[in-house]
């Protein structure tokens, strides 16, 4: 990878923030966009996404020995129980 141009520099804003408080709206169901939209030749729809738990990795700095406990082995986000 070959450093930024100048021009790449000038035109890049890295803005940090710091947040205590945050929030989001969030929906489900297909877009609800004006009637008048509807007639434009412009792709609207859903990009479904999901979170799906990955296999566990322990601590670097776990103790020896300490063995991965089943409620983790078999977690799920829809579990309505976590041991």
């Amino acid at each position: 990878m070959s450093p930024a141009t100048p021009q790449e520099v000038a035109g890049t804003l890295v803005l940090s923030l710091p947040l205590s408080e945050a929030s989001a709206k969030v929906r489900t169901g297909p877009p609800n966009d004006d009637e008048a939209d509807y007639a434009l030749p412009v792709w609207a729809g859903e990009i479904p996404l999901r979170l799906t738990p990955l296999a566990p990795i322990p601590d670097p700095k776990l103790l020896a020995g300490v063995e991965l406990p089943t409620s983790v082995q078999h977690y799920t986000r829809n579990s309505s129980r976590q041991s």
